[in-house]
């Protein structure tokens, strides 16, 4: 039986390139829809041929989508009205062409019977050019599809083609994505007329691949791998290795309880470099605290429990679940309104799991005591537990300090302490201010100025065990004016 629709694939450039299979169906044909007539094979075809472009419609309409699928529907169109259809596309057709794929998709639906004639895509001449083998990790993708993403969806250790960077504005999007993860220094290079006599190559930084000005419609990215592995398959690769027979001891015998202590120092001293705002301290705290949290996911793959893909499966469905203002379209006015709609969908998740918890469960008991007391007022607050205006919480503070001064036995003054210290806490929130950071700032600058106070004691060769409180207090003066 034959093809209701064929789709034949022209190749990259030159009709040299064009299979003899292909040449002998486009020359015997009478009328050729191609979805672009800037194409080489396109003005090489007898004139003879009615050769019928869709270019006009890349003017007329503003979106891809809507040009995709205004082809889609003239072609199947046509070959409902009076088949065979021939419908012509650069390269091969299974590489990088949105109407193809709709169209083999929709003619299934129909029963229409398709074939498709492939050609070489534009990926050959790209590895030729660059002297790569396409199995030695390359990854390609569509230059559209990267200038809508926020984050390159490859990993940085392979190289990459991006092909289809057919305008100046197209490439200023694909450069702002992958510059989330790659230096603006990192070199990149523009592949122009791939499949021609006259294809060539341009080296540049990153940072300025949208100021070529020879970019056009035969134009695709190349990246190379970055200089160090840095890619989180690859890190998943080196702790799995530590955790094999043929890796290290240590690691080999840890366990989720044995690295306890671990996880928590590591996520204290991210904090410390938060709280410090050293950039560089930071930048490796965050990596050992990553350590801690890749051992615990390989760990529990190696016991069957869950793997580190389920836990970002997990964690990536738990955040566009609750972000419908963003992924989806729900509406809010400000940052009030996203929290409560946030504490929203997770009752509505407990009711949908049957849970018995509530709105404090999530709370962890092992939080710091002031931060598990500020979690718990604003998870209140966001469903309307919470005073009107901050006098109210004024009052509150000024009650409960009444009431430590009055409390008299020992176990009353600690449960009075506890009530001011919540209060306390209650405060700082409603002025913005993080409590545990707050305290840690205060105990280092206490602990600075008491250094100093040593310091000065020992300078004028004085036990501080001798001092009166009067003479303390003097070198403490000292030491608040000097910091």
């Amino acid at each position: 039986m034959g093809a209701d629709l064929t789709i034949v694939g022209l190749g990259p450039g030159s009709p040299e390139f064009v299979s003899r299979k292909v040449w002998e169906l486009l020359t015997g044909s009478k009328v050729i829809y191609f979805r672009t007539g800037q194409h080489p094979v396109h003005d090489a075809l007898p004139p003879r041929i009615e050769l019928v472009s869709f270019d006009h419609l890349y003017e007329e309409i503003d979106e891809f989508e809507g040009v995709y699928s205004a082809i889609v529907n003239k072609i199947l169109e046509e070959v409902r009205r009076n088949p065979p259809v021939v419908y012509a596309v650069p390269g091969d057709p299974m590489i990088g062409e949105a109407t193809v794929s709709a169209l083999l998709r929709l003619a299934a639906e129909e029963n229409l019977h398709v074939r498709v004639l492939h050609g070489i895509s534009f990926i050959e001449p790209c590895l030729g050019l660059l002297g790569l083998d396409a199995l030695d990790g390359l990854s390609i993708y569509d230059a559209l599809e990267i200038a809508g993403r926020y984050h390159p969806p490859f990993p940085p250790d392979t190289p990459v083609l991006v092909g289809q960077l057919y305008s100046k504005l197209v490439a200023a999007d694909v450069k702002l994505t992958l510059m989330n993860q790659y230096p603006p220094e990192h070199p990149a290079s523009l592949l122009h007329k791939l499949g021609t006599d006259d294809e060539w190559r341009e080296d540049l930084p990153l940072a300025e691949v949208d100021h070529s000005v020879s970019i056009g419609t035969m134009t695709t990215l190349f990246l190379p791998e970055m200089p160090l592995e840095s890619a989180f398959e690859s890190f998943q690769e080196t702790v799995a290795h530590l955790r094999a027979p043929d890796g290290c001891p240590w690691d080999i015998k840890q366990t989720h309880q044995s690295l306890r202590n671990h996880l928590m120092e590591e996520a204290y001293e991210a904090l410390q470099a938060l709280d410090t705002e050293d950039m560089d301290a930071l930048q490796e705290e965050l990596g050992d605290l990553l350590l801690q949290i890749v051992l615990h996911a390989q760990i529990a793959t190696e016991e069957g429990f869950f793997t580190t893909s389920d836990v970002i499966a997990s964690i990536q469905s738990k955040i566009i679940r609750r972000h419908p203002h963003v992924f989806a379209d729900l509406d809010v006015e400000d940052v009030d309104q996203v929290l409560l709609n946030w504490e929203a969908l997770k009752e509505v998740e407990r009711e949908n799991e049957g849970s018995d918890k509530g709105i404090l469960d999530g709370v962890p008991i092992d939080l710091p005591a002031l931060t598990q007391a500020e979690e718990i007022q604003a998870r209140v607050a966001r469903v309307g537990f919470d005073w009107p205006g901050i006098e109210g919480v004024l009052a509150k503070l000024e009650e409960e300090l009444v009431e430590v001064q009055e409390a008299s036995e020992d176990e009353h003054v600690a449960w009075e302490v506890g009530d001011l210290l919540f209060a306390v806490v209650n405060y700082a929130r409603w002025r913005g201010v993080d409590p545990e950071a707050a305290l840690r700032e205060a105990n280092r600058r206490f602990r600075r100025r008491f250094t100093d106070v040593e310091k000065q004691a020992r300078v004028e060769e004085r036990k501080l065990s001798e001092l009166t409180i009067d003479e303390l207090e003097e070198l403490w003066q000292a030491a608040k004016k000097r910091s």
